[in-house]
């Protein structure tokens, strides 16, 4: 990674340019790019030619320059923010003050997030007076037995048996219901149910319902997305018999069956809907259809082929 020059660099080129040798030289000989010493003798020279000191000088000086004024400094703007967050005023409507109530001043023009940034390194505890000051964030729910994806078997990983699953939420209007979406990750076949909440309780429910009707050679694993949603899991263990391994946070390409099954669903379930007003027959209706779709990767055989032939060997 390149670095500012120093003062010693700087004084070691000089040394070089009086010995006179060339801009290609310096460059070798200080291992640096020549573009790096054309570029200095060009913004740091004088009508009397290159010197480290003065070089130094500008240079730093336009690295101060370069810095955006904070425009929080200014004690009337200040005390303008600080009058309204003691009203309990969200950065955002002190911001949106600002413009209805000075419209044509640019003085006054400064960004929630400038805001936020200056409350943030304020000695004087202004955070306090923001609603959500005192509200700690959530952690995840993990149980001691959680176990990662990466302690997956590797029968699983490179799908030589049936019965292993994925499974994840598509959570529906203001995150208040939503579809609970398990795939079987060698025939593609999927099953989905509606739930009214996002409860790990209610979709741990749900999960154990939608594979509850599945003979026991079909019920080896499931690989849930890393969310509270499933906190539960031990339920599906200790009623199904299911090992329960978690993908790793933001690693939606760890469960690509279930997330290619989930984009399908939005075809019909387009995001912002209220899954309260899907009907189950609905809901049913849908998981028909893309089971009995072919897939290229099955031969275009559709996934209720692929297990029904599967369960009439066994």
């Amino acid at each position: 990674m390149a670095a500012h020059l120093t003062l010693r660099d700087r004084e070691h080129l000089q040394r070089l340019m009086k010995a006179e040798k060339s801009k290609a030289q310096i460059a070798r000989l200080m291992s640096r790019h020549r573009s790096t010493i054309y570029r200095e003798l060009r913004r740091n020279s004088d009508a009397l030619g290159y010197h480290s000191d003065r070089a130094d000088w500008l240079s730093k000086r336009r690295r101060r320059r370069c810095h955006r004024p904070q425009k929080l400094r200014d004690l009337d703007l200040r005390l303008y923010v600080n009058d309204r967050l003691r009203q309990a005023w969200s950065p955002d409507q002190i911001a949106g003050g600002m413009r209805v109530e000075f419209p044509r001043d640019q003085q006054w023009r400064v960004s929630a997030q400038t805001i936020y940034s200056w409350i943030k390194r304020s000695t004087c505890r202004l955070g306090r007076w923001l609603r959500l000051a005192n509200r700690k964030p959530k952690s995840p729910e993990k149980s001691s037995d959680y176990v990662s994806i990466c302690g997956r078997p590797t029968i699983i990983n490179a799908r030589r048996r049936y019965g292993d699953w994925e499974g994840d939420t598509i959570q529906g209007r203001r995150k208040r219901s939503g579809l609970v979406t398990l795939v079987e990750r060698k025939s593609g076949l999927l099953r989905i149910r509606r739930i009214t909440n996002l409860r790990s309780a209610t979709a741990i429910s749900m999960a154990e319902h939608c594979l509850a009707d599945l003979p026991r050679a079909l019920r080896h694993s499931v690989t849930f997305d890393n969310g509270p949603e499933f906190a539960e899991h031990r339920r599906l263990t200790e009623k199904l018999g299911l090992a329960v391994y978690f993908a790793e946070p933001y690693k939606a390409w760890q469960r690509g069956s279930n997330e290619n099954a989930n984009g399908l669903l939005r075809q019909y379930f387009p995001k912002g809907i209220d899954f309260k007003r899907v009907t189950a027959h609905e809901v049913a209706r849908v998981e028909k259809l893309l089971n009995e779709r072919p897939r290229r990767r099955l031969n275009y055989r559709t996934p209720l082929e692929i297990l029904a032939t599967r369960l009439c060997r066994n």
